[in-house]
């Protein structure tokens, strides 16, 4: 009986970090932008791929301090906002910022759509125009 109140209130701390992380997500337009544009990479090849998901997870938890654990909710935050926002407004909302903030947002891309160990076309056409908005030029060597 002892571990029943620790199982709930175990999903109670869950259920309240999950809360959290979608409010934190949801207040930040800039984070908002930033995954949707992380999850649009995962969609590109049209597969939502182990190492894909692996990838923005550790990003998630590196870089923005998000607990992967407690992303189901952002996942469908995300997924309602973006049949309101196109990839290219996802990114113009980072022309504004720092080369080097543009810089690491096209690396997260990049790391995404290569965890898989392969880049199709449908990813280099979201690369490509996404850097084309951040101001970079993707050259691809032959």
């Amino acid at each position: 009986m002892a571990e029943q109140p620790h199982g709930i209130l175990g999903k109670l701390r869950h259920l309240i970090e999950k809360e959290k992380t979608v409010r934190l997500v949801a207040g930040d337009p800039t984070l908002t932008a930033e995954l949707l544009l992380l999850f649009r990479m995962i969609l590109a090849d049209g597969q939502i791929k182990e190492a894909e998901m692996s990838a923005l997870k550790r990003i998630c938890a590196q870089e923005f301090g998000l607990n992967p654990d407690a992303m189901e909710g952002v996942y469908t935050y995300l997924q309602d906002f973006a049949y309101e926002t196109t990839s290219t407004q996802s990114a113009e909302m980072f022309s504004q910022l720092s080369v080097e903030r543009r810089q690491v947002l096209l690396n997260h891309m990049i790391a995404i759509a290569e965890a898989d160990e392969e880049i199709n076309s449908n990813e280099m056409k979201l690369l490509g125009r996404t850097a084309s908005i951040l101001g970079f030029d993707l050259k691809t060597k032959s």
